[in-house]
């Protein structure tokens, strides 16, 4: 299971802290998968997390709707988004990417 990797990988504590930041959020439900770990509320996905050779991903499900006022997110499939985290969590854009996965959820 990719969770259990996860936790075996050098950025082990990147992945429990981005972790932590997601599970703070009111209804948000984690789901470990055999490739992913992945978020959700009851109104639908808000995004995946896994460590990476470099660091974590935080894939945003809809990202592709996201303002990106950082410039940070990286991709250009139909839908997610990627914010890469390297050395370490930037949290004040954590929480701006994972709001408005809230927002658009909520929306639909």
């Amino acid at each position: 299971m990719q969770f259990d990797k996860d936790l075996q990988s050098t950025f082990k504590d990147l992945f429990l802290k981005a972790r932590e930041i997601l599970l703070s959020y009111e209804g948000i439900i984690e789901t470990k998968k055999e490739r992913i770990t992945t978020y959700s509320n009851e109104k639908g996905g808000i995004c995946h997390l896994r460590t990476m050779p470099y660091g974590i991903d935080l894939g945003f499900l809809k990202g592709a709707k996201m303002e990106d006022q950082f410039g940070v997110l990286t991709g250009n499939g139909k839908a997610i988004r990627v914010l890469p985290q390297k050395a370490a969590l930037e949290e004040e854009v954590i929480h701006y990417f994972i709001k408005q996965a809230i927002e658009l959820n909520a929306s639909k």
